[in-house]
This record gives C-alpha cells, structure tokens and sequence, in this order.
C-alpha cells in the first residue's frame, strides 16, 4: 500500500465516521462535548483501526435512521454516551 492509498483510506474512514455520528443523531452532541478535539480524535482513531469499512459503509447506506451503531462499531460507547447526554435515550 503507497502512502497516497494509506492517507485516502483514513480519509474515508472519517467520511464514514462523520456519517455514522450523522445517522445516529450525535454529531452535534459530539461539537459540544467537552473536549471535544481530544474526543473527536480519539473516535477517529477508533474507526481508523477498524477492519469493517465496508461493513459499516453499507449500513449506513442502508440505515437513514438508526437507533444504534451495528455491533462492531468501535465507536458504539462513545455513541452511547452522546446520546444519553442528548436525552435521545
């Protein structure tokens, strides 16, 4: 894998993390959390390492609303917790 493939598949990795956060109602919840820089990176880097891209890219073009993140979503804590602090739960 060239470094141009290594940059395009992190910068896909947080398309498809924005679009989560996105679907599940969080993303503005995730703006204004505290710390949001260090958290946001941190969830980056989660979905980063994650090996279910294309897993997670048809969920959620065949999710346009969802309660919950699919099962491996490395994400699905942090999910959990900006919805509680939103009240959606």
């Amino acid at each position: 894998m060239s470094f141009l493939d290594y940059l395009i598949s992190i910068d896909a990795r947080t398309v498809l993390m924005a679009r989560m956060m996105q679907r599940l109602g969080v993303d503005r919840q995730l703006k204004v959390v505290a710390d949001h820089a260090a958290v946001t990176n941190r969830a980056v880097d989660r979905c980063r390492s994650c090996g279910h891209q294309d897993e997670c890219s048809t969920w959620l073009d065949e999710h346009q609303q969802a309660d919950n993140p699919p099962d491996y979503c490395r994400n699905r804590d942090l999910i959990a917790r900006l919805q509680h602090a939103a009240g959606q739960r």
